[in-house]
């Protein structure tokens, strides 16, 4: 690929599955269709494409092979870049050297007169595609992961090919370092780190030296025994530090566009990394994988993928812990996903893997984009960033206010207030993933204190905020020049299901709520409530930056693996934020989501391969379903026999019975749950109503009432309807600005 100079681009993308057609004529034609991308999104200067007889075609006239097919791009016979694909009667080529902008395809059959067309819209490698600008500043960590210096600002490298086996002395990836789910946080809420685990069972390989003795042997999913050496690609794609590893001995052919039968079983496991933070820099860390294992083993799944003849991808933009924007970890997941496929092969199907913020990312992009994951495993699973960041700043606010009312509260009152397992969620967490705060949540050794924002010594900082990191889809307030925030909690009632069910009095119901208070602009607490901005809102839910389920993620196998970590200690991997990405899933259709409840001490690496070969088999059995149907439809049909929800001990003994799985992992709720919002936990501005005395179970004295309207002087929350601004996404394959974002109504 090469690298170009960065353009505009704006738009909403057209449909993903969909073959671009020939012509319109009626005349017997051709077919072009981009294999590595959607064609109006190609990047690096090349794309790989498929020229087919269409269906109108027939068995008319000449057939189609590389001798009488001429293609010209611009102008440019590039004819010769075409070959016939394994099993197929279509012909692949890599066609490399576009422009930046459009480029035109032709394609025309000597003998006949079919003909075909293509617009191929190309981009820069280093980016933007569908989020534009690129945030700046932008530190460079290439240095980092020993790619060497970056050549450019945009933080390029040289791409490297290295080549590592693993030891025949080391024990298997399925029966080492099996430690707590919980405990596979770093501090930083990344999936790759695994503290204690054992030495590194990966040497490095040279391809031109003797084989050494200790090469381990393993067996792939198509039954090929074969030394396990992994072939490893690390280099930069849209300012991220990518990875590629998969099985393959120096010497035998490299899987290619054109050919089968190599080690690399056609699948590829995506992975994604932990967190939320609010980016600036390139990061250190790529997706789930682990660093300590030179990226060869995913932080869920091992080295199994690998092992079994899956090739294993991410990038360091694919970490919410570095930058937690899904729509630039969908974009970079696309880009790479493009680069191996014009290097390596179409793609059977892909499988998503990724903890906690690299859940979310699994959640949104598959609903957003879909195509880019054919399933799903959210591990430790949260529905979005801003569902996730709302419960968080409500936390601040309640940990506010009950400590300075003058009313005692109990350990076990605060919990239910907050109704998680226990209050230490909330001690723990409340500032960890600062969402609003504008100098807090931003990476220690890339963003110094000096160049964070400060309204009187450095206005013009960087703002470590969600709104600031997702400005391209928010847009900005023209009054202030800060980007336009979704958050709100006026009329939230704080605490009424603690209240109803005698679990706190009046008096304190009526503290938390005049002290609860919200945020400034900067993330200050402030004595009023918080208002969202109407546009940011709006563009929440038309965007998809709220996780409905509705559309690509209602069309694929998901397997949510929930490691119980409920309890004191405050692990932030709650239950119920699963509970609503799974109602919301649910309240879309359903029957393609399967939930499974682990021991927090189970096996880690074991229980994941076991989903990782369900979906594997589900995918499979979707593939070879040639009978009509939707998508969703042969999905729901080829779900495996007898596959439902279920829970795990920690010797993986499942149990299917909902009664005995609610009872060993009970779930509890969050702040808003308690305060009436619905189990979708979607509603983050709720409709107002006057004071009601019927929504109180317990006594409430006239003289209590009118404190209650004095402290919600507008009215309360009203949840038998929608949120305000609450509307369906709009579309999906969204690029940003793509709307009225970035100007107000």
């Amino acid at each position: 690929m090469k690298r170009f100079a960065a353009i505009g681009f704006v738009g909403v993308i057209a449909a993903l599955t969909i073959p671009v057609a020939a012509q319109k004529a009626t005349a017997p034609s051709l077919e072009i269709r981009a294999l590595s991308t959607r064609p109006e999104l190609v990047s690096g200067g090349d794309v790989l494409l498929e020229i087919a007889p269409s269906t109108s075609l027939g068995t008319r006239g000449p057939t189609l092979t590389a001798k009488n097919l001429t293609v010209l791009v611009n102008g440019k016979n590039v004819s010769a870049s075409f070959k016939s694909a394994a099993d197929s009667k279509a012909l692949v080529g890599l066609v490399t050297g576009l422009n930046v902008g459009s480029n035109s395809v032709q394609a025309s059959m000597r003998g006949s007169k079919a003909t075909a067309q293509l617009t191929v819209v190309n981009h820069p490698l280093t980016g933007p595609v569908l989020y534009s600008p690129h945030q700046t500043p932008f530190i460079c960590e290439t240095q980092a992961v020993g790619l060497g210096a970056p050549l450019d600002a945009d933080c390029s490298a040289n791409t490297k090919v290295e080549y590592f086996y693993r030891s025949s002395t080391a024990p298997s990836g399925a029966g080492q370092d099996q430690g707590d789910l919980a405990a596979a946080d770093n501090a930083n809420g990344f999936g790759g780190g695994r503290g204690g685990a054992a030495v590194n069972p990966f040497k490095p390989f040279d391809p031109n030296g003797p084989h050494p003795i200790d090469i381990a042997m393993t067996t792939t999913t198509e039954g090929k025994t074969v030394p396990y050496i992994v072939r490893r690609e690390m280099g930069t794609i849209n300012r991220a530090i990518y990875s590629i590893a998969f099985l393959h001995e120096p010497g035998t052919p490299l899987p290619s566009p054109w050919t089968t039968g190599a080690t690399w079983n056609g699948r590829l496991v995506y992975t994604f990394g932990g967190g939320v933070a609010w980016g600036y820099h390139q990061g250190r860390t790529i997706g789930g994988l682990n660093g300590a294992r030179g990226n060869l083993e995913d932080g869920q799944y091992g080295d199994y993928p690998v092992a079994k003849g899956f090739a294993l991808a991410g990038s360091s933009l694919n970490v919410f812990g570095t930058y937690a924007n899904d729509v630039v970890s969908a974009e970079t997941m696309m880009m790479v996903k493009e680069h191996f496929i014009e290097q390596f092969g179409p793609v059977r199907w892909t499988i998503g893997s990724g903890r906690s913020g690299g859940s979310m990312q699994q959640h949104m992009i598959a609903n957003n984009y879909p195509g880019l994951l054919d399933a799903i495993v959210p591990t430790a699973s949260f529905a979005d960033t801003l569902t996730f960041q709302t419960s968080m700043l409500d936390c601040e606010l309640l940990d506010r206010a009950m400590t300075s009312s003058k009313q005692p509260f109990t350990t076990d009152q605060k919990t239910a207030v907050s109704g998680y397992s226990h209050w230490d969620y909330c001690t723990n967490n409340k500032l960890r993933y600062a969402g609003v705060a504008a100098d807090i949540n931003c990476d220690a050794t890339t963003i110094p204190q000096s160049m964070r924002f400060d309204p009187v010594k450095k206005p013009d900082g960087v703002r470590c905020t969600y709104q600031d990191a997702n400005v391209n889809a928010f847009g900005r307030d023209p009054k202030t020049g800060f980007a336009r925030r979704p958050f709100d909690n006026a009329g939230v009632q704080y605490g009424l299901a603690a209240f109803n069910e005698g679990k706190i009095n009046v008096n304190q119901f009526l503290d938390i709520n005049r002290l609860a208070g919200g945020y400034d602009v900067n993330g200050n607490i402030v004595a009023d409530r918080m208002g969202a901005d109407l546009d940011a809102l709006r563009l929440a839910y038309e965007t998809g930056r709220v996780n409905d389920g509705a559309h690509g993620l209602s069309m694929i196998p998901i397997i949510d693996m929930r490691p119980y970590t409920e309890g004191p200690g405050g692990n932030v991997h709650d239950t119920f934020d699963g509970v609503m990405a799974g109602n919301r899933i649910n309240a879309a259709g359903g029957g393609n989501r399967i939930s499974r409840v682990y021991e927090a001490n189970v096996p880690i690496f074991k229980a994941q391969d076991d989903n990782l070969d369900v979906l594997d088999h589900w995918l499979a059995a979707v593939a070879r379903d040639t009978a009509p149907g939707t998508q969703r439809e042969k999905v729901l049909r080829n779900k495996p026999a007898g596959l439902t929800d279920s829970c795990f001990t920690v010797k993986l003994e499942e149990i299917k019975d909902p009664a005995k799985c609610n009872a060993m992992f009970p779930v509890y709720a969050n702040p808003r749950i308690v305060a009436g919002a619905p189990m979708t936990g979607d509603v983050f501005k709720c409709e107002l109503k006057p004071i009601d005395k019927a929504d109180y179970k317990r006594p409430v004295t006239d003289a209590q009432l009118t404190a209650l309207r004095t402290v919600f002087p507008q009215g309360v929350c009203d949840y038998t309807k929608k949120g305000v601004m609450q509307r369906p996404v709009q579309g999906t394959w969204l690029a940003y600005p793509a709307s009225p974002a970035a100007t107000t109504k």
